[in-house]
């Protein structure tokens, strides 16, 4: 028995490591791009692309689109559960500390868009992917950080943790704002009526999880067909859900939150890494990593995410608007800033967004996309293990 807990103890001990979701994300990404330039490759693009024989929603009639509007819908309403835990009663709920991460993570969206335009100004077709390197991947950097060990000073994961989720509210507002199709106005009228319904049910001290659940999947099928992304609906819907908390410390949020981190961080992301992040290295039709799309993208996520996340902490400290994280020197700010720079799963997300009917564009991001993200995972990490274990 104590052998097999021997045996068994490095696995176990891996997969229920905060480490575990970004390590199975990037083996996902590994064997994405394994295929993609393999003999197999035509036969995996087939079962993703390929009409599907039968499918209950005609929108969704392939693989790639169950994965992309359909699953990643649940990743987006853990990312709601996240953000509405954090802004009731986590890092985000007192002003004081929500200040500097807010400032950070708009910085950290500005500054990769300027430097993606500016690497593409001569070419306006590419203009629509300007919000690529904008957003940070959550589970990724976590990832990285988490396998770093406990040298890194707690205040650096918190912050991180919060810069990440306020990316993603403002990468959900960017796709709302700007990557929505023309929209249906009987099918967005029924989904606000649902969503008024899942307010009244909160409101009403409904405190089941299966009525929002029921509702949530109306929703996205109504948002779905409305010409707003669908998955909005994730975000919206979680936004809905009770966080009061009872006698015995418990919420229909905390809940489900609980219940979805796990199918959410080994079963939907992983599913989105591999039927994304798959492409040819030689690329296809004479396509260079160092043509304007690849290396904007790629300069936005390494370079522009440093440059906004740090000079926002530093300038902020250096004008009294908000201190640094506690124990942290300038090796650890400079690691989690570039940790910032992964990108991979919302960058992905938004590149398929930005250039849609023109999949060679989009399959041309994702090389800047793995690069920045692949740069700025090392950088991180390597400085991070050269910071001193605690600032004095």
């Amino acid at each position: 028995m104590a052998g097999s807990r021997r045996r068994h103890g490095p696995l176990a001990a891996l997969l229920a490591s905060e480490a575990a979701p970004g390590v199975v994300l990037m083996a996902c990404a590994a064997l994405a791009l394994a295929i993609a330039n393999s003999a197999f490759a035509t036969a995996w693009h087939d079962v993703l692309h390929h009409a599907l024989p039968w499918t209950p929603i005609a929108k969704l009639d392939t693989v790639h689109l169950w994965i992309n509007d359909g699953l990643m819908a649940v990743f987006f309403f853990v990312v709601g559960l996240e953000i509405k835990r954090e802004v009731v009663s986590g890092a985000l709920s007192d002003p004081r500390r929500r200040r500097l991460p807010i400032i950070a993570a708009l910085a950290g969206m500005a500054m990769p868009a300027i430097v993606y335009l500016a690497a593409t100004r001569n070419h306006p077709e590419l203009h629509a992917g300007w919000a690529i390197p904008a957003a940070t991947d959550i589970a990724f950097a976590m990832g990285v950080l988490a396998l770093i060990g406990p040298r890194v000073p707690p205040s650096v994961r918190l912050f991180l943790l919060t810069v990440a989720i306020v990316d993603d509210l403002g990468a959900v507002a960017v796709i709302a704002l700007f990557y929505t199709a023309k929209i249906d106005l009987a099918w967005a009228g029924a989904a606000g009526a649902i969503l008024l319904v899942m307010v009244a049910l909160n409101r009403g001290g409904v405190r089941r999880t299966v009525p929002y659940l029921l509702l949530a999947g109306l929703l996205w099928y109504a948002v779905l067909h409305s010409g707003i992304h669908a998955t909005i609906a994730g975000v919206l819907a979680a936004l809905t859900v009770p966080m009061a908390l009872n006698d015995a410390h418990d919420s229909p949020l905390l809940r489900l939150e609980h219940a979805l981190v796990a199918p959410n961080g080994f079963i939907v992301v992983p599913l989105f890494g591999l039927a994304n992040a798959g492409v040819a290295i030689a690329g296809q039709g004479g396509g260079s990593p160092l043509d304007p799309l690849p290396l904007g993208i790629a300069a936005g996520l390494f370079l522009g995410k440093q440059i906004g996340v740090l000079g926002a902490v530093l300038l902020s400290e250096r004008l009294g608007i908000a201190a640094r994280p506690a124990g942290t020197r300038m090796l650890h700010l400079w690691g989690m800033a570039a940790l910032c720079g992964i990108g991979f799963t919302m960058s992905l997300f938004i590149a398929g967004l930005a250039f849609p009917g023109h999949p060679e564009i989009a399959e041309e991001a994702k090389i800047g996309i793995l690069a920045g993200s692949v740069l700025s995972a090392l950088l991180g990490a390597l400085l991070l293990r050269l910071a001193p274990a605690r600032a004095d």
